[in-house]
């Protein structure tokens, strides 16, 4: 099967002068390449990143990894009430989110109030504080856009990770225009303070050249300690936001602490005095333990959950060398990289997740990972973490009704002017492809970028290898 003229044709095509495409498309078995076009050139992956990633993680951390997040209690108990402060201890647990907690990120808190019960404590006079920095330094990623902090998919990381860094905002106008809006939030109600500016707008259609009305916002004030919502919303209207947590650890605790007093404990918030927990040691109260490790990968592959994938890459660096600094996880993963023959001349990994636009990948620097994984025990778990092509995740929508659909698994990745789709398809002689198709520094719509790499998945999946000689590398 030639491919390589479909390829050299397609990119002939005017639309393609000012950009750039990396492609490389091998066969797995026998090794033979057969699409090469400048697979040798560095090119920005946005999240092909986290095929790195995840790769890392599990050649680092094993498939039966779990976080663990010890609580702890300082003070002592005197009858129902426990005088002094309720301690969490994280490691960059990932799985405290809706998503892995049956669809109510409060869940993952169940355990700690049962221990209480247990105990017989139904007040605590101090507070929930979180201890110790397992993830020390910036909380978000090397490179990453400041204009970007307030969206969720560019939410800040720590040791203490809630709801995947994302809030939801719920505006309701009010009956009649010039009445205030209202805002709830969620999954935390207190958490972060709100200032709502906002108000409601006649319902009517705007007339003929009169200025639009602004639209509902929100945004962190300058010092990232409340959100400021400023817009309109129109009468008997209401509108959904979505806002990252700007300080994670404050977030969870945050979190925690509504958990408690909404089973029916109370926490007092007082800062306990020195003299009320000394005579007694820290007491560990229960040890929370994280979802299975394939089940974060699923979640961080196939929504391509950045957040996810900034915890992982930092959890490798905290187990490899007893820091969880971004230098310390970019040095277990330039060495991992390096095992599979991959260079710092072919990738400059600097976060997790490829928000970074200092993250820079060959082709062929992907097809070896993904031939790393081919070889390893846990293939199937690595493979099967990927989107489905027309099936589930960010491909979902993608080559349907084509043999690609059920077949192909891979990772898509967006920036400005980067689109990425690497992965594994099947052709139909059951032969097994790896296939890595980068391009940056297109003008034309993102969508002209995915009906080229779809043509190319959904033909390999749809012929068959046979015993075609393999193409010239170029």
């Amino acid at each position: 099967m030639v491919l390589q003229g479909i390829v050299d044709s397609v990119l002939a095509a005017p639309m393609w002068r000012n950009a750039r495409w990396g492609i490389m498309i091998v066969d797995a078995e026998r090794g033979d390449t057969i699409v090469s076009h400048d697979a040798d050139r560095l090119f920005m992956p946005a999240s092909n990143q986290k095929l790195l990633t995840g790769a890392i993680a599990v050649q680092t951390l094993g498939l039966d990894y779990r976080w663990r997040t010890p609580v702890l209690l300082h003070g002592r108990q005197r009858g129902h009430t426990w005088r002094g402060d309720v301690l969490v201890q994280g490691a960059g647990d990932p799985s405290v989110s809706d998503s892995l907690q049956g669809g109510n990120a409060l869940n993952a808190f169940r355990p700690i109030r049962e221990a209480l019960a247990a105990r017989g404590i139904t007040r605590i006079t101090g507070r929930v504080r979180a201890v110790g920095d397992a993830f020390p330094g910036a909380t978000t990623g090397y490179g990453w856009a400041y204009d970007d902090f307030d969206a969720a998919y560019s939410a800040a990381v720590d040791e203490l990770m809630f709801n995947e860094g994302e809030l939801l905002l719920t505006a309701r106008a009010g009956r009649r225009a010039g009445a205030p809006v209202t805002v709830v939030t969620s999954p935390t109600r207190a958490y972060p303070q709100l200032l709502v500016q906002a108000v409601t707008r006649d319902s009517g259609a705007v007339p003929a050249g009169a200025p639009r009305p602004a639209r509902l916002q929100a945004a962190y004030d300058s010092i990232g300690d409340r959100v400021v919502v400023t817009g309109t919303l129109a009468a008997g209207d209401s509108a959904s936001l979505l806002i990252a947590y700007r300080h994670p650890n404050d977030a969870y605790v945050a979190a925690l602490t509504q958990s408690l007093t909404d089973g029916g404990l109370r926490v007092d918030g007082r800062i306990v005095a020195r003299g009320d927990t000394t005579g007694r040691a820290t007491d560990t109260l229960t040890v929370l333990t994280s979802a299975p490790f394939p089940d974060v990968l699923r979640r961080m592959q196939k929504p391509s959950q950045n957040q996810i994938a900034e915890l992982l890459f930092r959890t490798t660096g905290l187990a490899a060398s007893g820091v969880g600094t971004a230098d310390s996880a970019r040095a277990v993963g330039t060495r991992t990289l390096a095992q599979w023959g991959i260079t710092t001349a072919d990738a400059a990994y600097r976060d997790g997740s490829g928000l970074s636009r200092h993250d820079y990948l060959t082709p062929r620097a992907v097809i070896s990972v993904l031939d790393a994984m081919r070889r390893a025990p846990w293939f199937t778990t690595y493979r099967d973490a990927l989107p489905v092509a027309g099936v589930d995740g960010t491909i979902r929508s993608r080559m349907k009704g084509s043999a690609a659909q059920g077949n192909a698994r891979a990772k898509t990745g967006t920036l400005d002017k980067t689109r990425s789709l690497s992965g594994y398809v099947t052709t139909a002689d059951g032969r097994l492809v790896l296939f890595s198709l980068l391009s940056n520094n297109f003008s034309v719509p993102t969508r002209e970028v995915e009906r080229v790499q779809d043509l190319l998945v959904t033909t390999l999946a749809a012929r068959a290898l046979g015993t075609a000689r393999p193409q010239a590398t170029r």
